[in-house]
């Protein structure tokens, strides 16, 4: 783990293979290894892949203050241009895809190509809304059902289904006793109030939505609009749950794959 230090916070990143420059945002309550561990192998043959933590995640540290998506976008550009890997392509997922969202649109000379995965441009949503804030009272009064919530939201049914009891309570002991909770606090009322619309319709940069089809967290209808405000945008749909980078990472690496490689040729 290397670590970039701003003014405002220490950027905790991981840095994995050679080759041009990719980088992973990760979500709400997630971070570089909880949300890319099963990707980031196949992807780092061809890329120099950088994973950073944004603040409230991983061993990131700052003053503790408020979070805005333009200041987590600037604490992961600065973790990119500390690893070498500027120009970049760029995957971003959930909250992660309004940061991403807000980099390509405030620093196109950076980013070779966009990628963003079950994310939302806003908050404005009701049933966003009611989620974010059961999230945050159950982030106070009892973690364990959050995690529970969690994997009935975040997994389609058939791969929860899959699981036997055994491995359900295992999930749901890892999240209680694994995640920065304070942290994820902070990105939650984030959540609730951040709106990337302008941005997103200012990006220039070649882009792939991708909508899954089973997610009861962000639904495919919040990625499709953003496919929308993007010129040029395409989208795919991916048959899993919203946690598709643990649900189905081979199947989510045969859709990334194909367009950065063929941005990166450009």
């Amino acid at each position: 783990m290397a670590v970039i230090e701003l003014a405002e916070a220490k950027v905790a990143y991981r840095l994995d293979g050679t080759g041009p420059g990719l980088v992973l945002v990760h979500g709400t309550g997630g971070n570089a290894e909880t949300n890319w561990d099963l990707v980031v192998g196949r992807l780092a043959r061809r890329w120099t892949v950088v994973r950073p933590n944004y603040s409230g995640s991983g061993d990131t540290t700052d003053d503790g203050g408020p979070l805005t998506v333009g200041k987590l976008a600037a604490q992961v550009v600065a973790a990119a241009e500390a690893a070498g890997a500027v120009p970049f392509d760029l995957v971003g997922f959930s909250l992660g895809a309004a940061v991403a969202i807000k980099i390509a649109a405030g620093y196109p000379d950076k980013v070779r190509s966009l990628v963003l995965l079950a994310g939302f441009a806003g908050s404005g949503d009701s049933r966003l809304t009611l989620q974010f804030r059961l999230w945050r009272r159950l982030i106070e009064r009892d973690r364990d059902a959050l995690a529970r919530l969690i994997l009935l939201t975040g997994f389609s049914p058939a791969f929860l289904s899959s699981l036997d009891d055994e491995a359900v309570e295992k999930s749901v002991a890892d999240i209680v006793a694994g995640n920065n909770w304070p942290g994820m606090a902070r990105q939650v009322d984030l959540d609730l109030t951040l709106d990337v619309r302008a941005d997103a319709a200012r990006i220039i940069r070649a882009t792939l939505v991708i909508g899954c089809t089973h997610d009861h967290m962000v639904p495919s209808a919040h990625a499709k609009d953003l496919a929308v405000l993007i010129p040029g945008a395409i989208y795919a749909s991916l048959d899993s749950g919203h946690l598709a980078p643990i649900e189905t990472p081979s199947r989510l690496l045969d859709l990334l794959e194909p367009f950065l490689l063929g941005e990166a040729a450009t």
